[in-house]
């Protein structure tokens, strides 16, 4: 069984003539690809194949990343467009009042009266802020994911509370 992998960037051109890739990072700790030396690299995360990285930099919020096994700028042109992804035990442990977006994923949604109102299917980035995409029956919710409708999540025992959940229906 292949190990769960978790978005971390995605590759958007090569650079150079040695294999050097530059990737738009998609996590709130760009810095964590100095630190890294291994990634799986792949069009999906089923065809990701485990790379280990020779060389990091950041530059103006883009990491530039040379591989092992990716040394000519043909080898890199091949993986222009592939994702970039970590195991989860290389994911940065997050303070108590954070999740990761695969964390909230499938939670359980309650109205300001506790009754469960549907579930979380995904976060979806807007121009404001994130909103939380809520299958409710047959159809889906969106909901605001900023303090003046959240109540509560408990990542732990996999449920959210949403106040004002009414005026989203």
């Amino acid at each position: 069984m292949k190990e769960d992998l978790y978005l971390a960037g995605k590759i958007l051109k090569p650079k150079g003539l040695e294999g050097e890739v530059k990737v738009l990072p998609v996590t709130d700790f760009p810095e964590s690809f100095l630190e890294r030396k291994l990634f799986y690299v792949g069009k999906t995360e089923e065809a990701a194949v485990r790379r280990t990285v020779r060389h990091a930099v950041l530059r103006k919020g883009f990491a530039y990343l040379l591989f092992s096994g990716i040394d000519t700028r043909e080898k890199a042109e091949a993986v222009t467009g592939s994702m970039v992804y970590v195991s989860a035990d290389a994911l940065i442990p997050l303070p108590p009042d954070r999740a990761y977006l695969h964390e909230l994923r499938g939670l359980k949604v309650f109205n300001e009266l506790h009754e469960e109102v549907g579930i979380v299917k995904d976060v979806v980035s807007m121009p404001a802020h994130e909103v939380y995409e809520v299958q409710c029956g047959g159809r889906i919710v969106l909901v605001p994911a900023i303090e003046e409708f959240v109540e509560e999540i408990a990542i732990d025992e996999r449920y959210m509370v949403l106040k004002r959940f009414d005026e989203f229906l």
